[in-house]
């Protein structure tokens, strides 16, 4: 009977992870599960079910007793110039595009701005 409600527990736990994982969206997050670490953060114990946001933008549920699990929650850009990169604002869970040789300065995607490492940014107007 006990091993039988173990495995029910797990299920159930399984089942809330999958269901807080996916979070309506069809796009793909990165996921990760640790069955040794414990149900708190910052001072606060969390019981099975209980999710909470961790300093890396982290949504982790609680699956006690087998665990936890922790899914990205910022949807990261995948295609930019090769001149442009990613920065995620911890306070804001956000992510954003900025170039790679001044990252003060943004970055968007389909600009006709050539990479600044390599000249001028507008070629056409000089001399």
């Amino acid at each position: 009977m006990k091993m039988e409600l173990a495995g029910v527990n797990w299920m159930l736990a399984a089942a809330a992870f999958l269901l807080c994982a996916s979070g309506g969206s069809s796009a793909p997050m990165l996921c990760h599960f640790d069955s040794r670490a414990l149900c708190e953060f910052e001072g606060r114990h969390f019981s099975l079910g209980e999710s909470w946001m961790d300093d890396a933008c982290m949504q982790c549920t609680c699956l006690h007793p087998v665990g936890v699990g922790c899914c990205e929650t910022v949807h990261r850009p995948v295609d930019f110039p090769a001149w442009c990169e990613v920065r995620v604002d911890s306070a804001t869970c956000k992510a954003g595009l900025v170039q790679t040789a001044d990252p003060r300065l943004a970055c968007y995607p389909g600009e006709e701005i050539r990479d600044p490492g390599h000249g001028s940014l507008q070629p056409h107007l000089m001399g």
